[in-house]
């Protein structure tokens, strides 16, 4: 039985209340782009949210996807309230498996069909970009043969994954050391970067031996050559240019993630987006990757939304729990987030009492 909505207008806030255990539905298709173009749904009375840099030829189409995207979110998420940018630290595959009694390979595999989940749902939502750190240039310290997996694996998703990226209007950046790389892999990786650098519906960095000191380092070398080849005066040397010369300027829209998830519990940035990230909301998860679903997603979201409106969550003897945002959210069919929210919000309850009537600020 689903947990059963009110609305308390004293409060302003919408109070949950349930009674049936709390574990995450199953059985519920999402519903997808297509669904949404064949039912005509109404478009959701939502702000677009507006991209100054994009060709004013892109707005309309922009604005229409939007528009669907709405439809989409599951409430009380809004299309102005998500990260245009979401960066993932894919941690945990090894030890995922390693706590299954299976080899690194099947974690990694795992880690894989994740991705590919967390791929669709940012399309769905409308996450303008998601950066995701999928080799270290300190991962070559592996042992061989994962090392050899990975780069396998690496080219048969590229080769398996481009019609879908086409088709899916799936822009796709490789950032990192490619030298490292191997031959075959750094020829399909500048095709797959090259046949998909018109798309327009999401942008894919794939940082992939890729160190963000090294990154750092590097612009820093490109700067002193112009300033050495009388192109640049070191007084006039700036912020901007310095993320010129950083690699996720391949995306200038919004090169810096707005939004860092780190999975398996640990709570540091490995080397990872580190000029990128100096005002980026971190938020840290003991969940392995291969574990990191929909509703973990989905509260992450809810979190950052928490964060940028200075929200409140209260919770009631571990039972109820308000939402006092801009007012009071309706669920709209997407009741299936209910229990899981509640679910993974009782977790933290139990884990640490200082999540009781906390401001997340």
């Amino acid at each position: 039985m689903l947990p059963s909505l009110h609305l308390n207008s004293t409060l302003n806030c919408t109070t949950l209340n349930y009674s049936s255990t709390l574990l995450p539905l199953r059985g519920s298709r999402r519903r997808t782009r297509r669904d949404v173009a064949n039912e005509s749904l109404v478009p959701a009375a939502h702000p677009a949210r507006r991209y100054p840099s994009l060709s004013a030829s892109l707005a309309p189409a922009r604005e229409e996807e939007e528009r669907k995207e709405g439809a989409l979110l599951p409430p009380p998420l809004r299309p102005e309230t998500l990260p245009r940018h979401v960066a993932v630290i894919m941690d945990g595959n090894s030890r995922w498996a390693k706590a299954r009694g299976l080899p690194s390979s099947a974690g990694h595999e795992a880690g894989y069909r994740t991705l590919k989940k967390m791929v669709e749902l940012s399309c769905q939502w409308g996450i303008r970009a998601l950066t995701v750190f999928a080799f270290s240039s300190e991962n070559w310290t592996r042992p061989k043969m994962e090392v050899e997996f990975l780069m396998t694996l690496f080219e048969n998703v590229l080769k398996e994954r481009l019609g879908e990226f086409l088709r899916e209007g799936i822009r796709v950046c490789i950032i990192g050391d490619s030298s490292e790389l191997s031959q075959s892999l750094q020829k399909l990786a500048k095709e797959v970067v090259d046949k998909t650098k018109n798309n327009t519906q999401i942008d894919l960095i794939v940082a992939i031996s890729y160190s963000g000191r090294k990154e750092i380092t590097q612009a820093c070398q490109n700067i002193a050559r112009k300033v050495k080849d009388g192109l640049l005066e070191p007084e006039d040397i700036t912020e901007s240019h310095i993320e010129e010369e950083l690699e996720t300027n391949c995306i200038p829209e919004f090169p810096n993630p707005d939004l860092l998830i780190r999975t398996s519990g640990e709570l540091r940035l490995s080397n990872f987006l580190l000029w990128q990230s100096a005002y980026t909301e971190l938020f840290f998860t003991n969940t392995y990757w291969p574990d990191f679903g929909e509703a973990d997603c989905f509260y992450l979201l809810w979190r950052y939304l928490c964060v940028l409106h200075k929200s409140v969550i209260k919770f009631a003897s571990g039972s109820p729990f308000f939402l006092n945002n801009s007012g009071p959210f309706h669920l709209n069919g997407h009741e299936r987030y209910v229990p899981q929210i509640i679910f993974l919000l009782q977790m933290r309850v139990d884990a640490s009492q200082d999540l009781m009537d906390h401001r997340f600020m």
